[in-house]
C-alpha cells in the first residue's frame, strides 16, 4: 500500500513538473521568462519548454496593436484660451524585454506621454490654429512619440485626435464675440448703405438741377430767338405787334369769362384804347 502511495506521489510530482516546464504561448503574445529573478528568454507563439521551479513567466505582452484611450484634458493655448482635447493612441510592443524592464507600466506611460506631448504642441498654437490644425497636431504627436518610446520597446503607429474644442466658458465668450462682430458688421453695412444713398441722392439733385438749368437756358434761348425773329419780321412798324397783343388779350378775357369759377370780371380802364388799337384806330 505504501509503495502505491509513493508511486502516486512521484507520478503527481512528475506531472506537476512537466506542467511547470511546458508552456504554450498563444498567437499574438510573447512571454518574458525569468530565471531566478533575472531575465532569461522571450517565448514566441507556440510550444516552449522552460526549466521547472527555476524559470518562471514574469510578463505576458500582446504583439497586436493596443488602443489607448487618452482622457480629455484642459489645454491652455498661446493666446491664453482654454480648450478641451482627447485622443486615441495606437501602439505596439516590438521589444517585450524593453517593455518589461524599460518602464513600469507601458500602457499608462504611453497614455501619459501622449497627454503631456499634446499639451506641449497645442500650447504653442493660438486658439484658431489649434482648432483647425488636427492633421498637423497628429503628425507632430506621432513624431514626438516615436522618439520618446523607442527605449521602451514600443512603437506608436498613430495618434488620432478624437475631439478638440473650446471649453464651455470659452464657447460662451466666443459666441458673444461673434455676436458683437455680426452687430458691428450690420452697423457698418447700414452706415455704408446710408452713405451711398445720400451720395446718390445728392448726385441726383445735382443732375436734376443741371438739367433744369439747361432747360431754362434752352427756353430762354428759344424765346430770345423767337423775339428776334418777330422783331426782324415787324421792323419799325408797331401795328402788327399791337394787333397780336390785343388778340391775345381778348382771348384771355374770353377764357376768363368762360370759367365756371369766375363770379366777377374786372375790366381794365384802358380797355377802349386796347380795342381801338386792335381795330387799327390808334391814330383817330
Amino acid at each position: 500500500m505504501s509503495g502505491l502511495i509513493i508511486t502516486g506521489v512521484i507520478a503527481l510530482f512528475v506531472l506537476i513538473t512537466i506542467s511547470q516546464g511546458v508552456r504554450i504561448v498563444p498567437q499574438g503574445e510573447e512571454w518574458i521568462v525569468e530565471r531566478l529573478g533575472r531575465y532569461s528568454s522571450t517565448l514566441k507563439p507556440g510550444l516552449s519548454v522552460i526549466i521547472p521551479y527555476v524559470d518562471s513567466v514574469a510578463y505576458r505582452f500582446p504583439t497586436k496593436d493596443i488602443i489607448l484611450d487618452v482622457q480629455q484634458q484642459e489645454i491652455i493655448t498661446q493666446d491664453n484660451a482654454v480648450i478641451l482635447a482627447n485622443a486615441l493612441a495606437f501602439a505596439k510592443v516590438i521589444d517585450p524585454q524593453k517593455a518589461a524592464y524599460g518602464v513600469e507600466n507601458y500602457q499608462f506611460a504611453v497614455a501619459s506621454l501622449v497627454m503631456t506631448t499634446l499639451r506641449a504642441i497645442v500650447g504653442k498654437m493660438d486658439l484658431d490654429q489649434a482648432l483647425s490644425s488636427r492633421d498637423e497636431i497628429k503628425a507632430k504627436l506621432r513624431e514626438a512619440m516615436q522618439e520618446q518610446t523607442a527605449d521602451w520597446g514600443i512603437t506608436v503607429r498613430s495618434v488620432e485626435i478624437q475631439d478638440i474644442k473650446p471649453s464651455e466658458k470659452m464657447q460662451i465668450a466666443m459666441e458673444g464675440q461673434a455676436a458683437a462682430q455680426r452687430e458691428r458688421k450690420a452697423v457698418v453695412t447700414k452706415a455704408e448703405g446710408s452713405k451711398e444713398a445720400a451720395i446718390l441722392e445728392a448726385e441726383a439733385r445735382q443732375l436734376s438741377a443741371e438739367q433744369d438749368a439747361k432747360a431754362t437756358i434752352s427756353l430762354a434761348e428759344a424765346s430770345a430767338r423767337s423775339i428776334t425773329l418777330v422783331k426782324d419780321a415787324i421792323g419799325n412798324d408797331i401795328g402788327p405787334a399791337t394787333y397780336l397783343l390785343g388778340e391775345r388779350y381778348i382771348t384771355a378775357m374770353e377764357n376768363l369769362a368762360a370759367s365756371p369759377n369766375a363770379k366777377m370780371i374786372l375790366l381794365p380802364a384802358d380797355i377802349r384804347d386796347s380795342v381801338k388799337g386792335i381795330l387799327g384806330g390808334g391814330k383817330a
